[in-house]
C-alpha cells in the first residue's frame, strides 16, 4: 500500500508558496483581538512603512468577485479597478462573501491560496518597492514579497488603483 504524501504546513497562503518554488520572509506578530484596522496593526507591530503594507480586498466588478491589493495607506480607487478589468462598476463585496469564496477570516485575507482563485488587481506602484507585506492567511500573520513573486503566483494584473 503506497504511503500517501505529507500535507505541507500552514496557510493555504504559505502552502501555495511551498508549492510554487516562491521563498518569502513570514512575520508573525500578536493581534490584538480589540484592533480592526489590520493592516496599520500590521505595520505598527512589525515596524514597516504603512505604504509598504497591502490590504487584499475582495470586491464585485460588475457582480463578479475580484480582488484588489493596495496599500493600507491610501484607498482603494473603485472606478479605476473597474477599469482595470474591463468592467463598468465596482463595490466592496460583503464580508461573508469575501470570507466563502477566499477561504480566510476578514483581516486574514490573502491574495494567495484562495479557496476560489479570483481574478486579481495589484497596485502597479508595488512594483517600485523592494518588497511588500500582505497577509499570511490569518490575523497577526504576514507575508513579505517582491510584487513579481506575488503576481506569478495570483495572476495579478498590475494597475493603478489605488489613491491617497
Amino acid at each position: 500500500m503506497a504511503k500517501k504524501a505529507a500535507k505541507p504546513a500552514g496557510t493555504p497562503a504559505l502552502i501555495a508558496l511551498a508549492r510554487a518554488g516562491i521563498t518569502v520572509a513570514v512575520h508573525a506578530y500578536d493581534h490584538d483581538p480589540a484592533e480592526t484596522n489590520f493592516g496599520e496593526e500590521a505595520a505598527r507591530e512589525l515596524g514597516v512603512d504603512p505604504g509598504r503594507v497591502f490590504k487584499t480586498l475582495v470586491t464585485l466588478v460588475d457582480g463578479t468577485p475580484t480582488v484588489a491589493v493596495v496599500p493600507v495607506a491610501g484607498r482603494l480607487d473603485l472606478k479605476a479597478l473597474a477599469h482595470a478589468v474591463g468592467g463598468k462598476k465596482a463595490e466592496l463585496a460583503p464580508m461573508d462573501l469575501a470570507e466563502r469564496k477566499t477561504g480566510y477570516v476578514a483581516g486574514g485575507i490573502s491574495p494567495i491560496g484562495q479557496k476560489t482563485r479570483l481574478a486579481t488587481v495589484l497596485e502597479s506602484g508595488a512594483w517600485e518597492l523592494p518588497t511588500i507585506f500582505i497577509s499570511g492567511g490569518r490575523r497577526g500573520l504576514d507575508i513579505e514579497i517582491t510584487a513579481a513573486d506575488l503576481a506569478a503566483v495570483t495572476g495579478a494584473i498590475p494597475a493603478p488603483i489605488a489613491r491617497d
